[in-house]
């Protein structure tokens, strides 16, 4: 494909938070994009979507299966809970279908990898729904980074620290649909932003830690709401220690709860041997000059946006339209699914590592 006149068919698998906040509202506003199908569990959510955002005569699924079957739908997007990513996009694949999942990729590296497989085989485009990418800060540090500006990246830092902000809807707490709590949630964000920016996806040995200290807690303070102690099977905070093969150095700190007052999500502090960056406090770049240490804030609101349709694109948006253009214009996605498959191996390396107190080593 290669006409960008061309208008994308598009199916929406999991009506639910994630492709209500971003998918749909996004894909609503790109003229060659068309939500032709909607599936989910429960019926009512896929005929609300239906009503909301689907063309005329949008098709409305509770199964995944006779989705697949229509032969007019290029796209596919996957926004149901972890442990079912990677069997519904690999079906899709399979059914001729381009494929953009949410994140993480999946449960598990294994699951993640039949993914990339499918990817391959098929010849169809796969990518995974990493928004974070797409935000000014992060586009001008990735350019920063590209152009040598900080020199080797030695260490990065991933951070997704929340204080008190426990999802209490739909199966964040349960393990088993979700693979886990706040590593996999939020910290996977943190890690993908630090992984592309340092362009390093080599990881040699991975040391990890969880505590499920305050998820007990009744009545507990919390953004949402208290949650039901009964019902968090999963951790409130998880950290990782990750090398990697070329010596460089990731640290990973995520949590829903924990006693902190700084707090960040899907941020990064990266220090190189030209120079350091962080997005602490809006974009911040470091370094020494003339035998003098600097620090500068990048005004990131003055030009350098992406217009579109006379207002400025925000990362969801940017994120849909730069899809649909690998798809039309038949070039990799910016999100590759590689790229995804590594993040989901270190997740599950520092869970692994948390369960046996010992570090896990890549081959």
């Amino acid at each position: 494909m290669s006409n960008s006149n061309q208008t994308l068919k598009i199916a929406i698998i999991g009506c639910g938070g994630i492709a209500n906040g971003k998918h749909m509202p996004s894909l609503a506003k790109q003229p060659n994009a068309q939500m032709v199908a909607f599936c989910d569990i429960v019926k009512e959510r896929a005929e609300k979507a239906a009503e909301e955002f689907g063309a005329e005569g949008a098709k409305v699924y509770t199964d995944f299966h006779e989705l697949l079957k229509d032969e007019s739908i290029d796209v596919i997007h996957v926004c149901t809970p972890n442990d079912s990513h990677s069997e519904i996009s690999v079906a899709s694949l399979e059914a001729g279908k381009h494929v953009m999942c949410e994140k993480p990729m999946a449960k598990t590296a294994a699951q993640a990898q039949e993914m990339v497989d499918a990817a391959k085989r098929t010849g169809k485009k796969l990518t995974i729904g990493y928004q974070n990418r797409y935000r000014n800060d992060s586009q001008y540090l990735k350019q920063l980074c590209e152009a040598g500006e900080l020199g080797d990246i030695y260490l990065g830092k991933a951070l997704a620290i929340r204080r008190r902000a426990v999802p209490t809807w739909g199966v964040f707490l349960d393990e088993e649909k979700q693979g886990g709590g706040p590593l996999i949630d939020i910290g996977t964000h943190a890690l993908d932003l630090t992984l592309w920016l340092m362009d390093n996806y080599k990881p040699k040995s991975v040391l990890g830690s969880t505590f499920h200290k305050l998820g007990h807690r009744e009545n507990a303070a919390n953004a949402f709401g208290p949650w039901d102690p009964e019902q968090f099977k999963v951790e409130d905070s998880a950290f990782g220690f990750i090398t990697m093969e070329n010596g460089a150095t990731i640290i990973l700190e995520s949590s829903w709860a924990l006693n902190v007052v700084e707090t960040g999500e899907a941020k990064t502090i990266l220090a190189g041997t030209e120079g350091g960056a962080d997005m602490k406090d809006g974009l911040r770049i470091n370094g020494e000059k003339l035998s003098r240490l600097y620090d500068t804030n990048i005004d990131l609101n003055a030009g350098g946006v992406a217009f579109y349709s006379g207002a400025a694109e925000n990362e969801a948006d940017l994120e849909q339209r730069l899809w649909l253009d690998a798809i039309l214009e038949d070039k990799e996605p910016v999100v590759k699914p590689e790229q995804a498959f590594v993040v989901t191996q270190i997740l599950e390396a520092i869970y692994e590592s948390a369960k046996t107190g010992k570090a896990v080593y890549f081959e």
